[in-house]
């Protein structure tokens, strides 16, 4: 048992850590790509292609169980596909740091949703705080923003529309498919959505000749956002197998410090201190939401498990009136 613990252990660091390392890496390089190359669907699906041709090159290490896993997992890639095309959009209108703060928001959608859940999730006081609290700090951080600045927020509230609707629909269509299984589905079923969206958007003409035309430093940009989708691909099934929901919660919440801090510091955003007060109480609120989220969850594993502890070895007899021993 101790030896399984500690395998399991051996696993979800790397596993974690890499995945922290590819969000950040993966929401730095895409502002930085799209500046430079401001065709949102012929770079989310020149993305997905190079995720494809390296995932094929590991084709040892795909599973799919049957077709019909295969076609339930497909009822998941065009949230996929959504969540990736609107989190482009975003940050081609919008700071990063207007996109995680905003992000932070997202269990105040999720929660209308959930309570239609076969079983509805609780909420405690703290989490309750938690939330109000987020809303405060991303009331006070755009209430120092031009209009204009806030064009890219709705797309940042369609992106976390379809992150929950991604969530809810795994969450109910389990699959026997390895993860590099379904890496593969969601870049190849999802480059079809983003191709017929660049359709429709008139990108197919004029991406690809834009494109052939960047110079190094953009070409550069647009290749490592490439490289590392490849590796958020892959890294965020791996991290979502091995924590819980609530866990990886907290993750993408911690890394919205880092992308704070990298904007504000080294890329050098302009932010007042009531923004930066505002961002920080959100994404801090958003953390301390996710940590009572986590207790609440621990303790309603822990009253399921006294339940059944003190349960009765035998039940009542049928037709049993209370009235012989």
């Amino acid at each position: 048992m101790a030896k399984d613990t500690r395998g399991l252990y051996q696993e979800t660091v790397p596993g974690v850590a890499s995945w922290m390392l590819c969000s950040v890496a993966m929401m730095v390089l895409n502002k930085k790509a799209i500046g430079h190359f401001p065709y949102e669907c012929t770079l989310t699906a020149l993305q997905m292609l190079f995720s494809v041709a390296v995932l094929l090159c590991c084709f040892r290490y795909i599973y799919i169980g049957s077709m019909a896993d295969f076609f339930r997992w497909c009822l998941v890639t065009p949230f996929f596909s959504g969540m990736l095309l609107t989190s482009m959009l975003a940050l081609k209108h919008s700071s990063m740091t207007l996109v995680v703060v905003f992000r932070c928001l997202s269990p105040l959608f999720a929660m209308p949703i959930e309570w239609f859940y076969p079983k509805p999730l609780r909420i405690s006081m703290a989490m309750l705080g938690a939330m109000l609290c987020m809303l405060l700090g991303a009331c006070l951080y755009a209430s120092q923003l031009p209009w204009d600045s806030l064009q890219g927020a709705w797309w940042v509230f369609l992106n976390m529309l379809l992150a929950i609707g991604d969530r809810l629909l795994k969450e109910q269509h389990p699959v026997n498919i390895s993860r590099a299984g379904v890496a593969l589905i969601n870049n190849v079923m999802g480059f079809m959505v983003v191709a017929a969206v660049a359709v429709l958007e008139g990108e197919v003409p004029v991406g690809p000749r834009h494109l052939v035309e960047l110079n190094q430093e953009s070409m550069a940009y647009v290749l490592l956002s490439c490289l590392v989708s490849v590796g958020i691909s892959y890294t965020g099934v791996w991290a979502q197998s091995l924590i819980s929901a609530t866990s990886f919660l907290m993750l993408v919440n911690a890394n919205k410090f880092i992308i704070i801090f990298i904007e504000a510091f080294w890329q050098q955003l302009v932010i007042n201190r009531l923004q930066l007060l505002g961002a920080v109480l959100a994404v801090g609120s958003s953390v301390a939401y996710g940590h009572s989220r986590q207790r609440l969850e621990q303790a309603e594993v822990k009253e399921a498990q006294l339940c059944r502890e003190a349960a009765p070895i035998l039940g009542k007899p049928r037709g049993y009136d209370g009235k012989f021993p």
